[in-house]
C-alpha cells in the first residue's frame, strides 16, 4: 500500500506540473506596459495628497508684457539771477545787502517805511551809513528808534528821500523837494556832491525802483 500510494502521489505531482504548464501557455502574458518616459502617471492613480502639482513642477506664471509708457521729459524752468528781479532789487533790498546801511534798515523798520520804499517809486534816497548814525549821541540814537517818537524818525529819514530817480550826474547846485516837504540844499562842484553838510562817498547804487546815494552824515529838517 505505501508502494502504491507512493505511485499515487508521483502521478497527481506529475498532473498538477503538466496543468500549471498549461495554464501558463493558454493564460496570455500581460501586455507590456511601454510608458513614455516624459509621460505623468494619471491623477486617479495618485495618492490624494499628491494630486496637486509639485513645487518642482509648478507651470511658469506669464505676465503679459505691457507696452512701455514714454514719460514725457520735462525740463526744469530756469531760475533767474535774484538781483534780475524786480522784488529783489529794490532799494530797500539793496540797503539790507550792504554792510553800511544796518542802523539806516532798523531806522526803516522803526518808521513804517521799509514798505513804502519797495513800492514802485521810484526814489532817491540819500542814505547815511552807519558811521554817520554814530556821530549822533548814543543816546539820542536810542531815543529815536523809540516807538514813541516814531512821528519825529519819519520825519527825519523822509527827509533824506526824494521822489523821482536822480542820477548823480542829474544832480545841480540848488535846491530839490525831500518827501518830507523841506528842500534839501544840493551843491555840485569839482569836490563832488554836497547834500546840505553831508558828502555823497558813494553815488548811483541803482536798484529797481530808484537809486541810492551813500553819504557821510545824517541831515535834518530845518523845520524840525
Amino acid at each position: 500500500m505505501n508502494a502504491n500510494y507512493s505511485k499515487l502521489l508521483t502521478k497527481i505531482t506529475a498532473i498538477m506540473g503538466l496543468m500549471s504548464i498549461g495554464l501558463l501557455t493558454t493564460i496570455p502574458s500581460p501586455a507590456k506596459e511601454v510608458r513614455n518616459p516624459n509621460s505623468r502617471p494619471s491623477i486617479f492613480n495618485e495618492p490624494l495628497y499628491n494630486r496637486g502639482k509639485k513645487p518642482s513642477e509648478t507651470a511658469p506664471v506669464t505676465t503679459p508684457t505691457q507696452p512701455e509708457t514714454e514719460v514725457p521729459t520735462v525740463k526744469p524752468t530756469p531760475t533767474a539771477p535774484l538781483t534780475e528781479t524786480k522784488e529783489t532789487r529794490n532799494l530797500v533790498v539793496l540797503a539790507n545787502a550792504n554792510e553800511s546801511f544796518t542802523t539806516l534798515i532798523k531806522a526803516l523798520a522803526a518808521a513804517g517805511l521799509t514798505d513804502t520804499l519797495q513800492g514802485d517809486g521810484p526814489f532817491t534816497i540819500f542814505a547815511p551809513t552807519d558811521e554817520a548814525f554814530k556821530k549822533l549821541p548814543a543816546e539820542a540814537l536810542r531815543d529815536l528808534l523809540k516807538p514813541e517818537n516814531k512821528e519825529v524818525l519819519v520825519k527825519v529819514l523822509t527827509y533824506h528821500v526824494v521822489s523821482g530817480k536822480v542820477l548823480s550826474g542829474d544832480l545841480k547846485s540848488g535846491e530839490i523837494k525831500s518827501l518830507q516837504g523841506d528842500p534839501i540844499t544840493v551843491k555840485v562842484d569839482s569836490d563832488g556832491v554836497q547834500i546840505n553838510d553831508a558828502k555823497v562817498i558813494k553815488p548811483d547804487i541803482e536798484g529797481s525802483n530808484g537809486v541810492i546815494h551813500q553819504i557821510d552824515n545824517l541831515i535834518l529838517p530845518p523845520s524840525l
